[in-house]
């Protein structure tokens, strides 16, 4: 059943909304609305590239298609021009569907386009599944383009349980994004509202909104919470339910998101665009229960050469473009790229495999010295990076943001970080350098800018 039938379906939908920061629409209208034939015929069975400015244009238009695209690839916001041709050329699109807030023209790859308007108005006649295909999230480089079918991505969504009376869900993550997608599948499958963020919106405002729509679930990454943490603004909010992924949840954050919501259920999940959702953790510890490397609820978890695999129905199928390599290995799994660690009985992330720092020979997970770094007093969060060296080829750096309570001798400060890290690192992680910087930058898909910026 295509995603406008389920809606449908659920009935319920007197009094749902979708809101973002400028408008607030009823569901009901949105699912129910005025057909539009023309749109309905250009669209039907066509790969189509959705490349919209806002996210309230992006639900319409995911509403409206699936069933009746034949293919239908996100484009995330904040995109370089050749990043959107490359998810065009990837995704064999033959339509886009687009807005005035959309790229520029002459970024669509000569695609005939329609606009969000008319396509929302769109319907299939005959469904069909389409194919829903999303750019990866990494930290820095080209996004490589993942097809997922509905029902995996659905597929770690609880459809027979019925919402929790007033629930309205959130997320700091853009809809277009793997992490974002799956609460608009909640909030569209229980049926719920849903209130959307904004890419330009500051942190600020973001939490007043959410506060006043009376969000009681609400999702991010770690990145995305030290900056709500770091807001006189956190006050405004009052969830019942706290998630976090897309990044490592260290207890520095878990433990600061307990104390500002003593009351809420506080959950870390691991996700991601081509594995799927994994597995959710809800125990307030830092990384996960052994007992989960396994199979369970048809997901098999596995740690080769201390690598995570997957194998789900909740993965990505493939990726798309002509030189994409094979996502699936011959067994099924899916190398997550993520290294982790058992101490005892709990698996401890250490980071990406392709994030290591090489000092003179020895490897650095940047996560594992930022996590350090974030439980010292005044330290709001920090970035670990390699600089290069002309005897070892590169010593750790760090960039810190203080907290406004830290003090004012920085000199003080820096010197008492790097003899923090001493007793807790190896001598080759402790930074050979402190900065300290006003913010660091953050990736549209939440995640700490790991090279280049």
């Amino acid at each position: 059943m295509i995603l406008r039938e389920r809606l449908l379906a659920a009935g319920g939908l007197d009094g749902l909304f979708l809101s973002d920061h400028r408008t607030k629409k009823d569901l009901a209208g949105i699912v129910s609305g005025e057909r539009e034939p023309a749109a309905t015929a250009a669209l039907a069975g066509r790969r189509v590239l959705l490349a919209v400015g806002g996210q309230m244009a992006a639900a319409r238009a995911m509403i409206a298609l699936d069933g009746l695209a034949a293919r239908l690839a996100l484009v995330p916001p904040k995109l370089a021009p050749e990043h959107i041709a490359r998810i065009a050329s990837d995704a064999e699109a033959e339509i886009c569907v687009t807005d005035a807030g959309g790229p520029a023209p002459d970024t669509l790859a000569g695609l005939p386009c329609i606009s969000v308007d008319d396509a929302s108005r769109a319907a299939a006649e005959t469904p069909r599944e389409t194919e829903w295909a999303l750019a990866t999230s990494g930290t820095t480089g080209a996004p490589k383009l993942v097809a997922h079918t509905l029902e995996g991505l659905t597929g770690g969504i609880n459809k027979a349980a019925a919402p929790e009376p007033g629930t309205v869900w959130s997320t700091f993550y853009d809809i277009r994004r793997y992490g974002g997608l799956q609460v608009f599948l909640r909030a569209m499958l229980g049926p719920s509202s849903l209130v959307l963020s904004d890419a330009g919106e500051p942190v600020r405002d973001y939490l007043i909104r959410v506060g006043a729509a009376g969000v009681t679930h609400i999702l991010g990454t770690p990145s995305h919470w030290r900056l709500a943490l770091m807001s006189a603004a956190l006050d405004r909010l009052a969830p019942r339910y706290v998630r976090l992924s897309g990044e490592i949840a260290d207890q520095n954050i878990l433990d600061a998101l307990r104390a500002a919501f003593p009351e809420s259920r506080i959950a870390h999940a691991y996700a991601s665009t081509e594995g799927g959702v994994g597995f959710t953790v809800e125990d307030g510890q830092e990384g996960f229960p052994a007992s989960l490397i396994g199979t369970r609820a048809g997901i098999e978890i596995t740690v080769r050469e201390d690598s995570l695999f997957v194998r789900s129905p909740r993965t990505g199928r493939r990726y798309l473009g002509a030189t994409s390599e094979a996502l699936i290995a011959e067994d099924g799994f899916i190398d997550t790229g993520d290294l982790v660690e058992r101490r005892g009985e709990r698996y401890h992330f250490l980071g990406r495999r392709s994030g290591v720092i090489n000092v003179g020979g020895a490897k650095v997970q940047p996560e594992e010295v930022e996590t350090v770094i974030n439980v010292f007093p005044g330290v709001s969060m920090s970035r670990v990076r390699a600089r290069p060296n002309p005897i070892l080829g590169a010593v750790v750096e760090a960039e810190v943001v203080l907290r406004a309570d830290a003090g004012e001798d920085r000199i003080a400060i820096k010197k008492a970080i790097i003899a923090h890290c001493r007793p807790r690192l190896a001598g080759h992680k402790v930074p050979a350098s402190v900065t300290f910087v006003d913010a660091l930058p953050i990736t549209s898909g939440g995640k700490l800018v790991r090279r280049g910026a």
